[in-house]
C-alpha cells in the first residue's frame, strides 16, 4: 500500500529561524514586556561594562574598584563639622555613595550626570561607599 504524504501544517511547513532572528525576536519581546526602569537599568549595565567598570552589586568590600553609572542624588552633608559632598551613583545593578570630604560643591557633579569613579570600596551603615574617588565625567543620561 502506498502512503500518502501528509499535508504540510503551519508547524511543519515553516522553515526554522536562524539564531540571529530568534535572538532578535526574543530581545524585542523582552523589551516590550519590560518596564521603563528595567530597560534603563539594562542600558546602564551595558554602558558601564563598555567603560571598563564592574557592576556595583559585585564590588568587593575593602578592594579598589572602578564603577560607572548615573548620579541620582547629590547632597551636602556635614561630617564631623566639616563639609562633605555626597552623591548616589546607580549603575542598574546597585547603588554606591561617593563622598568627597571637605567639599561643598564640585563643578559637573549633579543629578542625571554620567560618571566613572574609582576608589576603595568600604561599607558604612550597610551601604557601599567610596571616599574621595577619582572620577571622570561623562555625558548626561
Amino acid at each position: 500500500m502506498d502512503e500518502v504524504p501528509a499535508e504540510p501544517t503551519p508547524e511543519t511547513s515553516r522553515e526554522p529561524q536562524s539564531g540571529r532572528e530568534q535572538s532578535g525576536l526574543r530581545r524585542f519581546l523582552r523589551r516590550l514586556a519590560s518596564s521603563r526602569a528595567e530597560l534603563e537599568a539594562e542600558d546602564l549595565q551595558k554602558s558601564s561594562g563598555e567603560e571598563g567598570a564592574i557592576p556595583i552589586a559585585v564590588c568587593p568590600e575593602r578592594k579598589r574598584a572602578c564603577v560607572a553609572g548615573t548620579l541620582r542624588t547629590v547632597t551636602l552633608r556635614p561630617r564631623g563639622g566639616a563639609p562633605a559632598l555626597e552623591a548616589e551613583l546607580y549603575d542598574g545593578s546597585d547603588v554606591i555613595n561617593l563622598i568627597w570630604l571637605g567639599r561643598r560643591r564640585i563643578a559637573g557633579i549633579e543629578p542625571g550626570r554620567r560618571l566613572r569613579a574609582e576608589g576603595l570600596v568600604s561599607l558604612q551603615d550597610g551601604r557601599k561607599v567610596i571616599f574621595n574617588p577619582k572620577y571622570d565625567l561623562r555625558g548626561t543620561s
